[in-house]
Parts: C-alpha cells; sequence; structure tokens
C-alpha cells in the first residue's frame, strides 16, 4: 500500500454535499485515514466565481498513481464534473498532492504531477493539510508545514466551514 495525500474543492451546487459525495467515492480505492474539515477560501486565478470549499484526506491505496488519477477523473465525472474554464468554477476537483515519497513529472495521456507544481502557493491546499497531516514530506518541497509558513503561499482567506466525515 502507498500513502496519498488527495485535495478536494467545489464551488458549483451543493459544495459540502459534492465533497461529502467524493470522500464516500475516495474510499473505494484509498483506504482513508484522515479527512480534514472544508474550509472555505476565495477563488484563486479566475477571481469572477463564487467562493470554494476545499478540503483534503491522506490514506492508503494499493492502485499506482496512472491508475488512482484515472480514478479521480472518474469520481469527479461520477459526481457531475463538467468541463469548465482552466481555474473557473466546477461542481468538484481532486487533485493528487503526493504519492509516497515520488516524485513523478508526465506528459501522457493523463498529464500528471506530483507533487502538485503549484502547491506552495495555494493556501487552500495547504491550510486542510496541515490540520491532518503538517509533516507530511512532499519530494522536492519540504512539508506541509515548511510550505505554510513560506513566503510563496498566497495571503487568502481559508477560514474552517463544516466537518465532512464523522470524527
Amino acid at each position: 500500500m502507498t500513502p496519498v495525500a488527495i485535495a478536494l474543492g467545489s464551488n458549483l451546487g451543493d459544495r459540502l454535499a459534492h465533497l461529502r459525495e467524493a470522500v464516500s467515492l475516495l474510499g473505494q480505492a484509498i483506504c482513508l485515514e484522515r479527512v480534514s474539515l472544508a474550509y472555505e477560501t476565495p477563488p484563486m486565478y479566475v477571481e469572477d466565481q463564487p467562493p470554494y470549499l476545499n478540503a483534503a484526506v491522506t490514506g492508503e491505496t494499493d492502485l499506482g498513481p496512472l491508475a488512482l488519477i484515472a480514478f479521480l477523473k472518474s469520481t469527479e465525472h461520477r459526481i457531475g464534473r463538467t468541463p469548465h474554464q482552466r481555474f473557473g468554477p466546477r461542481e468538484i476537483d481532486l487533485d493528487l498532492i503526493a504519492y509516497g515519497r515520488l516524485r513523478i513529472r508526465s506528459r501522457g495521456s493523463i498529464p500528471l504531477h506530483v507533487p502538485h507544481p503549484r502547491l506552495p502557493e495555494r493556501r487552500f491546499v495547504l491550510e486542510p493539510l496541515a490540520e491532518i497531516a503538517p509533516g507530511l514530506g512532499l519530494p522536492g518541497l519540504g512539508s506541509v508545514s515548511e510550505l505554510l509558513g513560506s513566503p510563496t503561499v498566497r495571503a487568502q482567506g481559508c477560514e474552517p466551514f463544516a466537518q465532512i466525515a464523522p470524527r
């Protein structure tokens, strides 16, 4: 089994319900260990859209990295994600943040970049991850808590919103 970290986000429809459904479906391929709170955050990159709810999960999987990415994409589709503008509004977004200690850069039919290349600037990913895995080491980047305290992370609101899973 390989340890993984997944970031979740939603800003269309019932955002909290989308996150909860995603966590439930992720349990089909990942032995979930920790689920963060949902955090409400302003949009980044494309600012003319509703606020997001963001969260993170950690666990272990038997799937390889490409199979896991394919599973994440099919899960987004099951929840109702439709094609939208890049960085625009979405029903659900699932990003593979960490896959064991691997650092992967692949441009195949399914692009794969682990750790996620924009992670060092994304407070909306780092805050939920810091709640559940502050010491998580990300190859080439440092730990989650180090990244959260670095000058590269954007100063954006990131407020606890609700529980996703029972504690």
